[in-house]
């Protein structure tokens, strides 16, 4: 055996993707989170502060980057997007490779990446499971959210791969629009089949 599987676990916004990923982590397999990753990079004392600082005066302090001044600064701007993409990525691709030298002797890892099909190429996956729920399931859940509005919603939704799509291209979905002992239920089946072909 040469190492983990790796599974890649993504989802639209809203579709219940932490649920999934804290119910594979109750079952003792190893997520490597990748926001959680970007907010230590960007929390107090993170890593990538004197960068993102230089790059966009005015959107850290000692307690981090404040997501709402540099979401602001990059917002509908593909440069800027790219050029805090670019300070932000190398890092956790760092991180994400730590993760998988510790977790050598594992069956099986999970890569939590949201933007996975938009943004994750070549990432060495052996498959990819969707997290997905009904559109009215996920747009309730969404604006429920504090600070969240109809028009942000959409604006988000216009940066993600259609769920669809997403589903189409998917080696296994998890749907959340069920109960949580269904998709308990789905996540079994899930390590089993990636678990199972050994």
């Amino acid at each position: 055996m040469s190492g983990p599987k790796i599974l890649g676990l993504t989802g639209s916004i809203g579709m219940g993707k932490s649920t999934v990923a804290a119910m594979l982590r109750e079952r003792g397999v190893p997520v490597f989170d990748a926001d959680a990753a970007v907010h230590v990079l960007q929390g107090p004392g993170g890593a990538l502060l004197p960068a993102i600082e230089a790059a966009f005066p005015g959107t850290t302090s000692t307690a981090g980057v404040d997501r709402t001044r540099l979401g602001a600064a990059v917002f509908g701007d593909n440069e800027k997007l790219k050029q805090l993409e670019a300070i932000v990525h190398p890092p956790v691709a760092a991180m994400r490779r730590e993760f998988l030298s510790e977790n050598a002797n594992q069956p099986l890892v999970v890569f939590d990446i949201p933007l996975l099909y938009e943004k994750g190429g070549g990432l060495g996956l052996d498959a990819v499971a969707v997290v997905s729920a009904p559109a009215d399931a996920q747009r309730a859940r969404v604006l429920a959210r504090p600070g969240m509005t109809t028009e942000k919603f959409e604006q988000i939704l216009a940066l993600q791969l259609p769920d669809s799509e997403k589903r189409a291209r998917a080696d296994f979905v998890i749907d959340t629009g069920v109960s949580l002992d269904e998709t308990r239920a789905a996540v079994d089946r899930l390590i089993v089949a990636l678990t199972a072909a050994e």
